[in-house]
């Protein structure tokens, strides 16, 4: 029998994304923390037990050590969603292999890669079940599968799901997993877990393969957070579950009761967290009880931060496809739910809370506090070209009714096993790929950048941008949440700083902006012609007039002080 006191394990993150989880950096998921949580909680010591990601080992070699000497070895991944990804990368199927040809112990895999690989993790793919070569593959949930798995000596386990009173163990305990991650504690965001399951059955979804929603009591998170805290973590989003409105009831109506403690908990707990947003919030349900949805989301509006996204899970605005896929919101619903949520979250810090949606040159210069995102699939049953019509005829009564959206989402169809289109598999995503791309290419010249100068006019503030990659004498970054705008900045800044950006122009899913405030007496050639209205003759008068006590001095048709200050220069009388 194996003493859990002597084990040395290694936590192999892979990364995850799933319609109800997100755990790519600079988010991390509750998948390490909790299966670290269990370890501990089965005896062995959390100095024993060291966590990696996967982007780690690719950029040191020396680290697979870690992989190859550990008594037990859990790789933690799987991508049921497409994305595109820019703080890491998700394991490939290969590489998850390799982990496991390396590692000389005993070998566990688990997460979302239960329910298949497909040969990249991309759309229009379909996937199967394949153990890549590990000793054990957790079928049911890898935390309980690590707890089990020690418990037994390293001999097995019986698949099986882990129980909310377990969670309030692990999550607690396997706090620590954090520290080990590079992004810590500046750039990561903690993924919080209100429930999972979900009690609609739609044709392409694996969340409903964790059965009907399970929620966990607002002090079981709220202690979650406050360990987090404790940590170093600062940045916080609500976006394991498949809808936020229903957190704390039966599992489709709303209980604000349930929303306001668990916000004024977490508030309290973490009095300077610097981001707290959500994820998914269902559309039906603010239709269907739109009173309690609404004091739902003032609640959350009070307490979260500005830029937070509710993502709606339209789809599809064709009927056929919603029929055809078991679909629970029709776009009439979905246009309602979107009205409601920016009436109710669409102002920005400095008006009036309830009083969206906020636009227009009078608004505040800060992102509003919560907006929906609308999820557009591709490939289901019944695509026909005329989908892309009504997918498009929803978006663009959004834009005209002047309503806003946070983002569009659009992607197309992955397939796994126990899901409706499962049987249909990738053909029709496949069929309609050219239709695809360039209805997509329409969606980002009619909508995305119209909606983004809507969003984010010129002059607006997005507080600390961290400062990501250079590409092309343009530094990127983002902030930390729920789909964070790409920021782009004129020049080549030092990475891993945060910075505040006032934004001067829009492309289709990205922003350009200049720090905030812009110092005239220093701003460069190609910051200072960033500015709106500001050419090279008038940027090249600014250069050659400084200094500056005050950008009021600067004859200019732009308001410079909505971007600029003048600092007084050091050595200057």
């Amino acid at each position: 029998m194996t003493d859990p006191a002597t084990l040395d394990v290694t936590i192999v993150d892979g990364y995850v994304d799933e319609p109800a989880h997100f755990g790519v950096p600079p988010y991390i998921s509750t998948y390490p923390r909790y299966t670290a949580g269990a370890l501990v909680d089965a005896g062995v010591p959390a100095d024993q037990i060291t966590y990696l990601t996967i982007d780690e080992l690719r950029e040191d070699r020396m680290l697979w050590a870690e992989v190859e000497q550990a008594d037990l070895m859990c790789y933690l991944g799987g991508m049921t969603v497409p994305g595109k990804y820019v703080g890491g990368t998700p394991a490939e199927p290969d590489e998850v292999k390799e982990l496991a040809w390396t590692a000389q112990g005993t070998t566990l895999m688990g997460g979302p890669v239960k329910f298949g690989v497909g040969d990249e993790n991309a759309g229009a793919t379909e996937t199967e079940r394949d153990d890549l070569d590990y000793d054990f593959v957790a079928k049911g949930d890898v935390e309980a599968a690590a707890y089990d798995l020690v418990e037994s000596g390293l001999e097995g386990f019986n698949n099986r799901m882990r129980d909310n009173e377990e969670i309030d163990r692990w999550a607690a305990d396997g706090a620590f997993v954090i520290e080990q991650h590079p992004n810590h504690p500046e750039y990561l965001i903690c993924e919080m877990e209100t429930s999972r399951g979900c009690p609609y059955r739609c044709s392409f979804c694996t969340e409903p393969l964790y059965g009907n929603p399970s929620f966990r009591q607002p002090d079981s998170v709220i202690g979650e957070v406050e360990e987090l805290y404790d940590r170093g973590a600062r940045h916080f989003r609500l976006g394991r579950q498949a809808d936020i409105l229903a957190y704390g009831g039966d599992g489709e109506k709303p209980n604000p009761d349930a929303l306001r403690e668990l916000y004024g908990g977490i508030r309290e707990v973490a009095p300077d967290l610097g981001t707290l947003h959500l994820d998914n919030m269902n559309p039906i349900t603010v239709v269907e009880w739109p009173e309690l949805s609404r004091e739902g989301i003032r609640i959350i509006a009070k307490h979260n931060t500005p830029g937070d996204t509710a993502a709606f899970g339209l789809e599809s605005a064709d009927p056929q496809v919603q029929d055809a896929n078991n679909l629970n919101v029709t776009a009439e619903e979905a246009f309602q739910a979107v009205k409601i949520v920016n009436e109710e979250g669409g102002w920005r810090p400095g008006d009036e809370p309830g009083t969206g949606p906020s636009t227009g040159p009078d608004a505040p210069r800060r992102l509003p506090k919560l907006l929906p995102g609308i999820n557009l699939l591709h490939g289901l049953k019944a695509e026909r070209e005329e989908t892309f019509q009504h997918n498009l005829d929803f978006l663009h009564r959004v834009y005209d009714a002047g309503l806003m959206l946070r983002r569009v989402n659009i992607r197309q169809v992955m397939t796994f096993a126990g899901t409706d289109m499962n049987s249909e598999g990738a053909h029709i995503a496949h069929d309609h790929k050219q239709l695809f791309k360039s209805y997509k290419q329409q969606v980002r010249e009619e909508i995305d950048n119209p909606m983004l100068q809507r969003l984010a006019p010129p002059g607006t503030i997005l507080e600390d941008v961290h400062l990501e990659y250079h590409e092309d004498g343009t530094t990127f970054g983002r902030q930390l949440g729920t789909y964070p705008l790409l920021v782009g900045l004129p020049g080549e800044y030092d990475l891993g700083q945060t910075v505040d950006v006032a934004l001067v122009d829009h492309g289709y899913r990205s922003v350009t902006g200049v720090p905030y405030p812009l110092d005239l007496n220093s701003a460069s050639m190609k910051e200072l012609t960033a500015i709106p209205g500001i050419g090279k003759g008038t940027a090249g008068d600014i250069i050659v007039d400084r200094p500056y006590a005050d950008p009021t001095e600067v004859t200019a048709e732009v308001d410079l002080t909505k971007y600029a200050t003048a600092r007084r220069q050091s050595g200057a009388d």
